[in-house]
């Protein structure tokens, strides 16, 4: 168990409405880099498959979200194509045992295997925790939209016909 990562995917799940079951085991022993990766991947796997051809999806998603002091912008293209950028600039610190540059490793990990554009910014913060847990926030919020089916169309949100 990683508990502030079990805390920032429950985020995800309260936030963006979605059920997560999720059973991980991983070297933690060693540290949590891999397990924590290893998540992103397999949610992101499982993000793509669930979407099936996308019909009907919305596609794209702007949000915020504060949490006291900090503030999260998350910015999602359902695209076909994995990419990920992360503005922000964290330390090289811990929350509890949870190194916090495995933050935008989970992100990245999600964004590849979604096949989802994710841009991320945090323009201020003051508390580490707080800024973690708004990016979580805005970023269940975004992807609970971006998901979300259009009632005015039931075609693949593209000039391409596919995504």
């Amino acid at each position: 168990a990683i508990p502030f990562l079990d805390h920032m995917l429950s985020q995800l799940s309260r936030h963006g409405y979605f059920d997560i079951k999720l059973k991980a085991k991983g070297d933690i022993q060693i540290d949590y880099h891999h397990t924590v990766e290893d998540v992103g991947i397999v949610l992101g796997e499982a993000f793509a498959k669930a979407l099936g051809d996308k019909k009907g999806i919305r596609r794209f998603a702007d949000t915020q979200a504060p949490l006291n002091e900090a503030l999260a912008q998350t910015v999602i293209d359902i695209s076909g194509r994995g990419y990920f950028v992360f503005n922000a600039t964290l330390p090289k610190s811990k929350i509890g045992e949870f190194d916090v540059e495995l933050v935008p490793e989970f992100f990245q990990a999600f964004a590849t295997n979604a096949g989802i554009t994710l841009h991320m910014n945090c323009p201020y913060w003051e508390n580490l925790h707080h800024i973690v847990e708004a990016l979580f926030k805005s970023f269940a919020r975004a992807l609970d939209i971006a998901c979300s089916l259009d009632n005015r169309t039931d075609q693949v949100p593209s000039t391409k016909g596919k995504l």
